[in-house]
This record gives C-alpha cells, structure tokens and sequence, in this order.
C-alpha cells in the first residue's frame, strides 16, 4: 500500500514563479514520482485553482486565506493568522497520515491540535524574524516598515510552535544551524527542489550582465538600484529582468544607455536570457533562507557575481566570484566578461550541484515519514 502524506502550502504551487513555491511544487512533483499518494491544502489568494496540480496529488483542497485587517490585532504574525481555518483542521483530522507544514505561514493548526502519533514535518523556508527584519530595513513606505517590524517581532514570540514538529526540514546550512541549536536533532537539512536536472554545458560568450527577480520584493529593488550604481560607469550592457515592471525600476532605466529591462512573459523566457549571459550579477541584502535565483544561474547560466550575503553559509561559495562593494563588483564584471566560461567551471559546478539532486533530498523526507 503506498504512504500518504499531507501537505499544507501557504499558497497555490503552480505556477512555480516565485522561490516558495518553486520548492513547493518540485517537492510534490518528485515525492509522487516516486510513490508517495499527495493529500495536498493550499491557500488561494490569486492563482486560482491547478489542472497541473492534479497530475500530481490525489487530492486538492483550497481555502481561501483572510486579509482582513482584524488578524493585524492578534498575538499571532499575520501570516499565520490569515491562514487559519476550521475547514483545514477538520480535513487533517480525517486519518493518521503525516503531515508536511509549508513555511510557519501554514501551522496555525498546531496551536490548537497537538495531532498525536502523527509525524509533522514543518519545513523552514526562512528565520522568518529574520526575513522580516530584513525587510523593514529595506523598505522605504513606512507603513509597510512598520508592518515588517511588528510581524518579525511577532514571528520571533512564535517561532517555539516549532517545538510541536517531529523533524524541521531547513533548507540551507545557515538555517540548519540556527534550528539546531534551537531545536536540536529535529533539525533536519533537506537542500531546495528546484527544476533543473543537469548542469548546463554553454559553450563561448554570453552578451551581457543580468539581473532576474521578483520586482515587487523590496530587498530587489535595493539590489536593483544597487546594481545601476555600478554599471553607470561600465561600457557593458546590464538586462534587468522580472515578471513584474516595477514603474519605478522602468523609469530609473531609461536614464542610462547600457541598461534595459525585459519582461519574463513565458515559462521559457529567463532560460532564453542564461543561454545569452556572460555574468549574473545578483547582490542581496539579506542573508536568509537560499535564494534560487543563485541556483538556477549555476545550473543554466555561466559566471555569478554575488556579495556575501547572498552566498555565505550555502555552500556555493566557491562557485561564484565575490564582491562587497562597487568597485569590487566593477573589477570582477570586467574579469567575468574578459574571460571565457570553460569545461572546468562546468566541471566543478557539477560535482557541488550533486547536493540539489532532488530525488535523494525527497529519499531524505520519504526515509523520515517511514521510519519514526
């Protein structure tokens, strides 16, 4: 008889067009591949309901999540309050499957149901205190700063639901070590699903630097604008590239020659854009969770320019040539484009990509469910 597993997703998996739930999505497509029946819950805010989905999972309920402005007024973070729901607690209760929690957005349930003799597994996408903060400290609107703020304190208080969790499945080394300490061996690192098999073999030069991310996230924006400082005085051309045409991005562009921004308007579109580029320039300024952006440019695109914060504790290091300030980022640009992006780089990319190999990761959380 196959294993069942529950799994709550803090929003709809498909389209995968963001980080969360690109890992949601290839978790659930390799874990059905290899065998396991898919009870999944997702909230839907937007995307509307997935025949895609169905390929994949034996069953689908949707609920719809609250944005009323009263979860403002709970204890709770308000990711968490807007995704409560009776109707969810009563479907998880029908049998003694164990269940996968996606995010600390989705474990509302926990507070109030201790489901014993179910394994839980609550998957950590981030220190959300943490990502939080960050993004208060990015973010210019006040309102939405104090947002930020009020909820990284909030998601700080509630972070011990955690304590309710058979295993904790991090996602980078960074993460793995805070949960650890905190949580001890429940702590379990299980690396990102993404949608990349092998490692690209490109052959001679790309065109120009890139730049790709979800303009409506402040902290991409801040790299953005980051990044324009820097190409204003290179001859290269820089493409900054985005699902979303954030009018204040678009506006700043037209002020410089060598910089242009290009809609990913279909599934292929950004795979298109790493075949052509010569360096991915992606800086961040907030060291949380692992940012896929970095792993699809290792897997399909040549040189990567990062500062720390984006690679530091992930392992990837030494994949990537590093800068921490302008004049950095300048000279190792200059490198990437006088350079040639050879058999060895390849070479080396694909013995340390070998962690991301989605079906030993889902072997990891199968071998979790059928041994406790």
């Amino acid at each position: 008889m196959k294993k069942t597993i529950h799994i709550v997703s803090f929003d709809v998996p498909f389209p995968p067009n963001y980080g969360g739930v690109i890992d949601v999505f290839f978790k659930i497509k390799v874990l059905h591949k290899l065998g396991l029946n898919i009870v999944l819950h997702t909230f839907e805010y937007g995307k509307g309901k997935s025949k895609e989905l169905e390929k994949y999972c034996e069953e689908i309920f949707y609920y719809k999540r609250s944005k009323s402005p009263l979860n403002l007024l709970s204890s709770k973070p308000f990711i968490v309050k807007s995704r409560s729901n009776s109707n969810l607690i009563k479907n998880l209760l029908k049998d003694q499957h164990p269940i996968l929690f996606e995010g600390l957005h989705t474990t509302y349930p926990l507070n109030d149901y201790d489901f014993k003799n179910r394994i839980i597994l609550v998957r950590t996408h981030n220190i959300e205190h943490k990502y939080y903060l960050g993004l208060a400290k990015s973010e210019s609107k006040l309102p939405r700063k104090s947002f930020f703020k009020q909820e990284a304190k909030k998601l700080k208080s509630y972070e011990k639901i955690l304590q309710k969790a058979t295993y904790i499945l991090t996602i980078s080394p960074y993460e793995q070590r805070y949960f650890k300490n905190k949580f001890g061996d429940k702590a379990k690192y299980i690396p990102v699903f993404h949608k990349n098999n092998e490692v690209k073999n490109l052959s001679g030069k790309g065109k120009f630097a890139m730049y790709h991310g979800d303009l409506r996230v402040a902290d991409n924006l801040k790299a953005c604008k980051y990044l324009f400082k820097v190409f204003k005085d290179l001859e290269y051309p820089l493409v900054v590239a985005g699902s979303y045409a954030h009018p204040e991005i678009k506006n700043e562009i037209q002020l410089y020659k060598n910089i242009s921004f290009v809609k990913l308007d279909s599934s292929n579109k950004l795979e298109e854009l790493f075949k052509e580029t010569q360096v991915n320039v992606l800086p961040t300024f907030q060291k949380t969770g692992i940012k896929l952006k970095l792993i699809y440019a290792l897997f399909q695109s040549r040189f990567c320019v990062v500062n720390n914060a984006m690679v530091e504790d992930t392992g990837l290091e030494n994949l990537c040539e590093i800068a921490d300030c302008n004049n950095e980022f300048k000279e190792k640009i200059r490198w990437c484009f006088e350079n040639e992006y050879g058999k060895d780089e390849i070479e080396k990319r694909k013995k340390a990509l070998k962690l991301f190999d989605n079906k030993q990761n889902a072997l990891k959380i199968i071998n979790l469910i059928a041994n406790k």
